[in-house]
């Protein structure tokens, strides 16, 4: 399908496909407050001490805030205090002047010093005063032949333990987990009573001790611990709450070698969050309300349900049994061993015992009255579940997951390894999907589709559960050690989930553009607290993860050698935890036999630092040289390592075949090759597969704009798509002018594939949307012109969807008067029709949208999604309704999503996305987030993907100083309530490029408009 446009202006909403979720936005709180120490008697030094975290780490003594003083300040004055030091004010002793008793004045005999007696006297007494305290404090041995010894640098620094709930000393005082200990099995017992929202459990834990220790630490939190016994002993569980951390002192100490078991009771409350163990409601057919119970452990929340070592590295089998009432169904990452009636009426589900290792991440369990589709796939029994009332949308999902299934069996060459499958739509889930091993569990809109639904629709699915299954290996069957290598799960995740669907395109160029701010932080990073575990989930990890995987593969030799390396890793590493290095070590291995490349060598630079390298390509005739350099839109001062980049490349005698791919390894600063005979031009970086930017200067961009108009598939797709990308990231950066972006933009009316049209909207939309917030609503207007003859009819290519539906949603935004009539009289039928007659899928989203402008036909929209069933429907009418100019309508959306009534809190990031596509909207979202910040914070952890969404969706588009200003000046003042996150950085660091962009190039928009 062909559509000619000259761009001007637009409003794109981006597509839900293109910014997958994350598996999980979890609700934890970090140093709630500052330890008492009261006790400086510290226990003794145990294996697990040698090695301390940084200062940021450590838990200080109280009135000593971190950030108060220098380093060597710090230091000082927290060891003055330790030690007791104190310095005295002396004084000198007053005589009375009443005293009975007089002197006699002496004889005058002895004459007046002179003032240079009295200034030599001082000056004596002095030195004199000086040498005695010098002498006093200096150790004996300062004056001895040998000398003092000097301070051995290898003993660590004693730590300080902070004070635990009851008072006493907490004996452990670092975020992670103590190495002593190896739980090996835990034995739960679950007892939910959906009536009170409470629960109770038992736990036991069947641990080996692996160094001596004399305490156990593991994790706890808001649970009420009734009763612990270790070995059947009785023991006092101490906690401390700002870590999320349990502790048990021992008088003797454990041996290493000994195996134990220790066993707590307790209580506890549902969450009232998306994390835990939570409660969740929806409303069935007949307008009862239902309640049940689900799990959302990732990253730090198992310990919320039961005690446990709630670190990934930690991994040990579960036996579960859950009680519950007959009316209800229970769910586990197993197949259920037995039922047993209880005698308080109620049953109790035993779950057989996990046959793998797993981390607490992964446990999941689900209280529920669901019904499912079942179908046996290569052994495996595969279960789709839901609420009854959309058990006809679930078919989909089991076909998809059926073939999915076999297809990485297959690939991996290693067998899904547990028994069952279960995929789960839950009303109220915060994130997409999460993997738990065997009981994944999903929002209904990633996972329910209908008969009708759009082709669109179904890619997402696809898309998720390609995902989410790819995790049962990369994740759940070789698992990272501790989050700063997340990518290692999410990477993989991400590329599979591409790879797995080959008509789904990998490059995402979000990641590009983050990784482009010194904001930005390496693929894998350090990570100390747990605001920064949540940090993790990000388009660095899932997309750049990605992308390095992308380039990792394109730059083997064959289309099997990186298949054979990523098979030995998981058969290397079955069950275990891993690192970066493992990975990269295991690929050089497999690579050895072809002496192809060192993929440890080559791999290091991409995942060991942060940003990615720009390629400045010079072409004299057949002479190619090629510079890199850190692309990095704000300068700082860090040192980069140069990148080794595979730098791959078509020309102009031949572009389009795979075949035509060269490559050239650039290791230097920079280099020269050359090639069999003089060309016009060159593409690099065929097909989008490497992680960096090509600036191909003023002549190479003019020969690459030439050919373009001239004959538009004279390259690909990827490559047109990617050409787009680039230049306005170099007119970001100031490496072009705006007007080389302009003279590329005049082949657009020639572009006839999704891809490079969606790219070019997206980077139009943006410049759209700044000029709209600095209220040049003229300029602002004029931006896109739009010529198309979009049918509304059912369109079966999902490519051609996407592409239809972006520029109808931008025509209507524009209030073009045939896009909105037809959009209207669309609407009119569905609502005439009680729905019986269904808006094709990819145009629905451009026809609530426009619903949303009138109030007469956004209260009609509000009733449609109170009552809407079908979901993937259900939430394009809620971003219709968030679409609206109206005030009223704003608060009240943004209210109801508050409170989670009418409209489900996990939406509310949604909405305020939504909102910010205008003006208008964004200040309201903006007044919002200001005086509902700490409730947000209570609803989505701090660092979450739910929280970094809010702020990039209400400060991306803002571009003056007085913008700038006031983001900066709220941000600052939330202090330890969110004033660190890597988010705000971004948001400063994007709203400042945003004005100096403008402040370059708005005399150049204006006369070009």
């Amino acid at each position: 399908m062909k559509c000619g446009f000259v761009l001007k202006a637009h409003s794109v909403t981006t597509m839900l496909f293109h910014a997958n979720l994350p598996r999980n936005m979890i609700e934890n709180s970090m140093f709630e407050e500052e330890p008492d120490v009261v006790d400086l008697t510290f226990p003794a030094l145990d294996p697990d001490e040698v090695t301390y975290e940084p200062r940021s780490s450590r838990l200080l003594v109280r009135g000593l805030g971190e950030n108060d003083m220098d380093d060597d300040e710090e230091d000082c004055e927290s060891s003055a205090r330790l030690l007791g030091m104190s310095f005295m004010n002396r004084s000198s002793a007053h005589r009375s002047n009443s005293s009975p008793y007089t002197r006699q004045a002496p004889p005058r005999s002895c004459s007046r010093p002179s003032s240079r007696t009295i200034v030599v006297c001082v000056l004596f007494l002095v030195i004199v005063a000086s040498m005695t305290m010098v002498l006093y404090f200096l150790p004996a041995c300062t004056f001895t032949k040998a000398g003092c010894p000097k301070p051995n640098k290898t003993n660590p620094i004693e730590p300080v333990y902070p004070i635990s709930t009851n008072g006493e000393l907490f004996p452990w005082a670092q975020l992670r987990l103590p190495q002593s200990i190896k739980p090996l099995s835990y034995d739960l017992t679950l007892n939910p009573d959906l009536d009170k929202m409470t629960f109770t459990g038992r736990t036991v834990i069947n641990m080996s001790i692996l160094h001596s220790t004399n305490r156990i630490v593991f994790h706890g939190a808001n649970l009420s611990i009734t009763k612990a016994t270790f070995m059947a002993s009785d023991v006092t569980v101490l906690e401390y709450k700002p870590r999320q951390q349990l502790a048990v002192n021992f008088s003797e100490e454990l041996k290493a070698g000994q195996y134990c078991v220790l066993t707590m009771e307790y209580s506890a409350n549902f969450s009232n969050t998306y994390d835990g163990f939570y409660n969740s409601s929806y409303i069935d057919k007949d307008g009862n309300k239902r309640v049940l119970a689900a799990t959302q452990f990732e990253p730090l929340s198992a310990r919320k349900a039961f005690p446990c070592f709630d670190e990934p590295a930690f991994k040990a089998t579960f036996l579960i049994k859950i009680s519950r009432k007959k009316t209800y169904m229970t769910l586990s990452n197993m197949p259920k061993a037995k039922s047993t009636n209880l005698s308080n009426g109620l049953v109790q589900d035993e779950f057989e015992k996990t046959s793998v290792n797993m981390s607490t991440y992964l446990v999941a369990f689900i209280v529920a009255n669901f019904t499912s589709i079942t179908k046996n796939v290569s052994g495996t029994q595969v279960s789709v579940y839901s609420v009854p009332e959309k058990i006809g949308h679930t078919e989909y999902a089991l076909t998809i997951t059926s073939k999915l299934l076999e297809f990485y069996n297959n690939f991996f060459d290693i067998n899904y390894p547990l028994k069952k499958l279960d995929l789960v739509a839950i009303p109220d889930f915060l994130a997409g999907a999460m993997e738990n091993w065997g009981l994944i569990t999903f929002r209904e809109t990633t996972l329910l589709v209908g008969n009708e639904s759009s082709l669109l629709e179904k890619q997402v699915v696809a898309s998720v559960i390609a995902h989410e299954l790819a995790h049962q290996w990369f994740g759940n069957l070789v698992t990272m050690r501790w989050w700063n290598d997340l990518w290692l799960n999410e990477g993989f995740a991400t590329y599979m989930e591409y790879m797995s669907l080959q008509e789904v395109s990998l490059p995402n160029y979000s990641a590009l553009d983050k990784d482009a701010l010194s904001s930005s932080h390496a693929v894998s990073t350090d990570v100390n607290t747990t605001e920064q575990v949540e940090e993790m989930f990000d388009s660095v990890s899932y997309e750049k993860g990605a992308s390095i995987l992308l380039m990792l593969n394109a730059s083997f030799p064959g289309d099997q050698q990186f298949r054979k390396g990523i098979i030995e890793y998981l058969k290397q590493f079955s069950g275990l935890n891993t690192d970066t290095d493992d990975l990269w070590n295991s690929l050089t291995q497999t690579d050895k036999p072809t002496h192809h490349m060192n993929v440890s060598q080559m791999m290091t630079s991409w995942t060991s630092q942060k940003g990615f390298p720009l390629v400045t390509v010079n072409l004299m005739g057949n002479q190619v040289t090629l510079t890199q350099e850190h692309f990095l839109l704000t300068s700082d001062n860090t040192t980069h390592t140069l990148w080794n980049i595979p730098v791959t490349y078509v020309n102009d005698s031949c572009s389009l075949a795979p075949e035509c791919r060269q490559v050239f390894t650039l290791k230097n600063k920079s280099d020269t090759f050359k090639l069999s005979k003089n060309v016009t031009w060159l593409k690099l970086n065929y097909k989008s597969t490497g992680f960096y930017i090509v600036d191909y200067g003023k002549d190479g961009w003019s020969a690459l704009t030439e050919a373009l108009s001239k004959n538009v598939s004279v390259l690909t797709h990827e490559d047109r798509a990617s050409l787009i990308h680039n230049i306005f990231a170099l007119s970001r950066l100031g490496r072009v002018t705006f007007r080389q972006v302009l003279n590329l933009q005049k082949y657009f009316s020639l572009e006839t594939e999704t891809s490079p049209v969606m790219e070019a909207l997206l980077q139009l939309n943006n410049i759209y949307r700044q000029l709209e917030k600095r209220q040049e609503s003229n300029l602002a207007s004029q931006v896109h012109k739009l010529n198309t003859n979009q049918t509304w009819d059912k369109e079966e290519n999902v490519s051609k969807q996407e592409l239809r539906s972006a520029l109808l949603e931008m025509a209507c935004s524009l209030n073009d008067e045939n896009c909105t009539h037809q959009a209207t009289s669309l609407f009119k039928k569905y609502k005439d029709s009680n729905g019986t007659i269904r808006i094709p899928g990819d145009l629905q989203q451009t026809v609530f949208t426009v619903a949303g402008q009138s109030d007469e036909t956004w209260d009609t929209l509000f009733n449609m999604y109170v009552h809407a069933t079908y979901d993937s429907e259900k939430r394009k009418m809620l971003k219709g309704l968030a679409s609206t100019q109206n005030p009223q309508r704003l608060v009240q959306i943004l209210s109801s999503g508050l409170r989670g009534s009418l409209i489900q809190t996990q939406e509310l990031p949604l909405i305020i996305s939504t909102m910010c596509q205008s003006f208008a909207g964004c200040l309201f979202a903006w007044d919002f987030i200001q005086e509902n910040w700490d409730r947000l914070i209570e609803k989505f952890p701090i660092g979450s993907f739910a929280i970094q969404t809010i702020i990039k969706s209400v400060t991306s588009q803002s571009s003056t100083q007085a913008q700038l200003n006031k983001v900066q000046a709220f941000f600052s003042g939330l202090k330890e309530r969110g004033s660190q996150m890597r988010s705000v950085q971004e948001a400063l660091e994007t709203i400042k490029l945003n004005r100096d962009w403008m402040d370059r190039n708005l005399p150049t928009l204006r006369r070009w408009l």
